[in-house]
Parts: structure tokens; C-alpha cells; sequence
């Protein structure tokens, strides 16, 4: 009777956690709100639930499933996204900018958490969603360092709110701005935070602009892989990790890496699905991925995220800007 209860409750709170994405999606669709996506939306009616209703103890184990479980499986279906031959064929050169951009967004975070005594461990998942894909990267690092369920959805909230500003923003400037659509479409890739937003200013210009943008953008995907491993050498290095302690090995990117050359040469090449089919996996993927943002959201006290998000807030804004800048010299140079 035990083990039914539990695994009653594991449905319940996995069910719960869908229900509350679903109500994302709803909350998207609204006028305005379109502009932030059905992620952000889902992870702000979590934390509303979170501050009226307190946390659903009793659905606590399936509330966690979908926040660790389901967020790994949301990363693995990622990979296929990822097209690593048209990144080796076409994309190499592109990957050099995308380095400089990951580099640069997480040393100026850490520059200005530093500068503006910010918290450290939701300084650095901000600059590594800057850098490399938004909340789907922060996922992914999460458990290699450590950081807590909280800082991690709090770290997707603001930048999923800040790459939708940073989006919007560029669609707007395109008309005043002296750059050809390729060079636009290089510049939304370099330098935004998540796909959706790459291919939400990109769109406007063209499909040169959002092919070129896209591309630019995986580069940054692909490079999640090789900064997940020198996080986890820089962890045990700087002694981040307690003695006898372990960093669980991030099997989930073996995972998303295997998707991704599934996708690139069996799904590429020998077994051709239709654009609704892709597109109905991505909608699955990015559902998923929601409701693991939904268990993660659930984790925040408001009552704390004044203090310790007000300041990487700050900080990642002044990063993204002058992140934009940046590329944006470069692409015209």
C-alpha cells in the first residue's frame, strides 16, 4: 500500500507540474506575454503557487522527477537540434565568435558579481546562459556545480526575461541599423541568449538572416559539451568539491551528443522525417523542458529573491548589452 501511495503521488506531482506548464503555454498566448514564452510564463505562475499555496509536500517525489528526470531527458532530446555536420562543413568559422562569446559573458559576469557583490553561484549560471543556449545550458550545468534548485530557476527565469527584451529590441533596430541581412542574422546568433530568441529577431530579415543566425547559435549549442567538462575539471581544481565528495558525471550530454549525431546522420540522411514531425519533437522538447522549469520554480522563496536576485539581474543586463555591442563591431568589421 506504501509503495502505491508513492507512486500515486509521483504521478500526481508529475501530472502537477504538467498542468502548471500547460497554464505556461496558456499564459504565452496572451498579448504581450507571446514575447516571453511559454518557459518564463510556466516558471512565474510556479513561483506565484509557491508564495500563495506553499509547496505540494505530498507530490514532492514527482515534482523532483520532472525537475531532475524530466530535465535531463529535456536535454538529451536537445541534441537533435544540433546539426554537427552543418556546424563542421559550414559553421568552423563561426565558432570562433561563438568562443569569444562565452568567454566574454562569463568572465564580464563574474567581473561585475565581483564589482557589485552578487551572488557567485547564480552570477555564474547567468553568465553561462549568456554565453552559450539560456535556460537549456544552465540546466545543463546545474548539477556539475552544484548550484542549488532555486538559483537554478531563477538563473532560466531572468535570462529567458532578458534574451526576450534583448530580441524584441533588435527586431526593432534592424530597420535603423546599417548591417546586410547576413551580418544581422550573425549578430542575433552571436550574441542572444536562447534559439527562440535567435530566431525571433532573425525572422524579420529574411531566411539567409535566420539560416545564418541559427547557425552562428548551434555553434554556441555544440560548445555546451567541452565547457561542461572543463567545468567539471575547474570544479575538482579550485577544490569546489568536498573531500570524498564526487561531481556526478553528466551522462545526459553523452545523450544529448549521441542525439545529436543521430540527428545529423541517420535522421539527416538516411531516415527523413517531415518539418512536422521535427517540429512536433521540438514542441515535446521544449514542453518537457518546461515542466522541469515548473518543478524547479516551486523551489523559490520570494522572500529571499529580492536580495540575491536584484544584483546578478543588474549584472547580466550590463553584460548582454555590452555583449551586443561587441558583436556587433565585429560583425561590421
Amino acid at each position: 500500500m506504501a509503495n502505491a501511495s508513492r507512486h500515486t503521488w509521483l504521478f500526481i506531482g508529475i501530472g502537477f507540474t504538467s498542468l502548471i506548464a500547460l497554464l505556461g503555454y496558456g499564459l504565452a498566448s496572451v498579448p504581450w506575454m507571446d514575447q516571453i514564452g511559454p518557459l518564463a510564463c510556466a516558471i512565474m505562475i510556479a513561483v506565484f503557487y509557491r508564495q500563495i499555496w506553499g509547496y505540494p509536500e505530498h507530490a514532492r517525489s514527482g515534482i523532483q522527477f520532472s525537475a531532475k528526470k524530466l530535465l535531463r531527458l529535456a536535454i538529451i532530446l536537445f541534441g537533435l537540434r544540433l546539426n554537427i555536420d552543418i556546424i563542421i562543413h559550414q559553421g568552423l568559422w563561426l565558432l570562433v565568435r561563438d568562443i569569444g562569446t562565452i568567454v566574454f559573458s562569463i568572465l564580464i559576469m563574474a567581473l561585475l558579481a565581483k564589482w557589485l557583490k552578487a551572488d557567485a553561484s547564480l552570477s555564474l549560471l547567468l553568465g553561462i546562459g549568456t554565453g552559450v543556449c539560456g535556460a537549456a545550458a544552465i540546466a545543463a550545468v546545474s548539477p556539475i556545480l552544484k548550484a542549488k534548485d532555486e538559483d537554478t530557476a531563477i538563473a532560466a527565469g531572468i535570462i529567458a526575461l532578458i534574451g526576450t527584451v534583448f530580441a524584441v529590441a533588435y527586431t526593432l533596430l534592424r530597420p535603423l541599423i546599417d548591417l546586410t541581412n547576413i551580418q544581422y542574422g550573425i549578430w542575433s546568433g552571436v550574441s542572444l541568449h536562447e534559439i527562440a530568441h535567435v530566431a525571433l529577431a532573425a525572422a524579420p530579415a529574411g531566411q539567409d538572416a535566420l539560416a545564418i543566425g541559427l547557425l552562428a547559435k548551434l555553434g554556441r549549442v555544440f560548445l555546451l559539451v567541452p565547457l561542461s567538462f572543463m567545468l567539471m575539471y575547474g570544479m575538482k581544481r579550485t577544490g569546489r568539491v568536498q573531500a570524498g565528495a564526487t561531481i556526478e558525471f553528466p551522462w545526459f550530454l553523452m545523450g544529448f551528443v549521441g542525439m545529436s549525431f543521430f540527428g545529423s546522420y541517420v535522421l539527416g540522411k538516411h531516415l527523413i522525417l517531415s518539418d512536422s514531425v521535427m517540429n512536433t519533437i521540438a514542441t515535446i522538447t521544449t514542453f518537457i523542458l518546461t515542466m522541469a522549469m515548473v518543478g524547479l520554480g516551486l523551489n523559490v522563496n520570494l522572500k529571499d529573491l529580492r536580495k540575491k536576485a536584484l544584483r546578478p539581474l543588474i549584472a547580466v543586463s550590463i553584460t548582454s548589452v555590452l555583449l551586443s555591442l561587441l558583436s556587433f563591431v565585429s560583425v561590421t568589421n
